[in-house]
């Protein structure tokens, strides 16, 4: 009796500081009104819109040269859109969108979909992503450079496998190829490189690459039950971390439960691309795509 007793105390005191360090976290978040005023109809499941930015906010000199961001270039611009599909019941899909693609923006006619991040920040950049997809956005997460950097390095770093080498120098990252660990600065400059042969795919494949490894990373004992590494990778990313007015920890814990058991990763279905007055874009095969983004709602 007096050993289920402490059992019981046992689980009490880990569910008691689960609790208060959710709660903990949860105000560490930034918070926007990210969702526009109108939205489609929902869609099945929740949809989340995970952006990428290359906000170097809260960054010092020096870590903007260590990290190789190029200094405040004014303005926002999105380097990452995707759109994490959590079904009922089944595997969740991350969706890559390349930044480039040519997309009705609504007020400002066709142009690059990150230009809509550029023109009216998270409420249009969903509105955009919902009215070329059909897919109804629930939730809204965003993380800049410094952010990024400090998930990375906070779980001791990701190891990743490239096939043909990479040569950037207006990043400085250059890479050869092979198996190898990337840390903050070292993954940052691999899923922002555009030097490979097709650019923005290229790109969007690697970035897919990169948060699976993450998430398998992240989902390993070594990780979660070690606090040296949890305790500072909860911190980092909750204090990293736009989030819409609405979003809390627990709705990014549901999502990342439903991703331990692993997901699918597609990339908007490419028809070509085309030199136009907004400059080089990539084209959907809109058969593709539409056939796609159905399979989601």
């Amino acid at each position: 009796m007096g050993c289920f007793s402490m059992f019981r105390w046992a689980v009490a005191i880990i569910v008691t500081i689960a609790v208060v360090g959710m709660l903990w976290a949860d105000t560490k978040f930034e918070r926007v009104d990210a969702m526009p005023a109108q939205q489609i109809s929902n869609t099945r499941g929740s949809n989340w819109l995970l952006v990428g930015s290359d906000s170097r906010e809260g960054l010092s000199p020096e870590q903007n040269h260590e990290l190789m961001t190029g200094g405040d270039v004014g303005g926002n611009r999105t380097d990452t859109i995707m759109v994490l599909h959590v079904p009922t019941f089944g595997k969740p899909t991350l969706l890559s969108i390349p930044r480039d693609s040519y997309v009705p923006i609504p007020g400002y006619g066709m142009d690059k979909i990150n230009a809509a991040f550029s023109f009216g920040g998270p409420p249009l950049l969903i509105e955009t992503v919902e009215q070329s997809t059909g897919l109804k956005i629930d939730h809204y997460a965003e993380v800049g450079f410094g952010g990024f950097a400090n998930a990375v390095d906070a779980v001791g770093g990701v190891d990743l496998c490239v096939d043909e080498p990479i040569h950037d120098d207006v990043i400085n990252f250059h890479l050869e190829a092979g198996c190898q660990e990337f840390n903050g600065a070292q993954a940052l400059s691999f899923v922002r490189t555009r030097s490979t042969a097709q650019g923005d795919i290229d790109r969007a494949a690697r970035q897919r690459q990169f948060l699976t490894a993450l998430a398998k990373k992240v989902a390993s004992p070594t990780t979660f039950l070690n606090p040296f590494r949890s305790f500072p990778l909860v911190n980092g990313v909750a204090g990293s971390l736009t989030v819409d007015s609405g979003d809390h920890t627990w709705h990014l814990m549901w999502a990342a439960l439903h991703m331990l058991g692993g997901f699918n990763t597609e990339v908007v279905p490419v028809g070509g691309m085309d030199n136009v007055d907004v400059g080089s874009v990539v084209l959907w095969d809109e058969t593709e795509a539409e056939q796609l983004f159905s399979s989601l709602r």
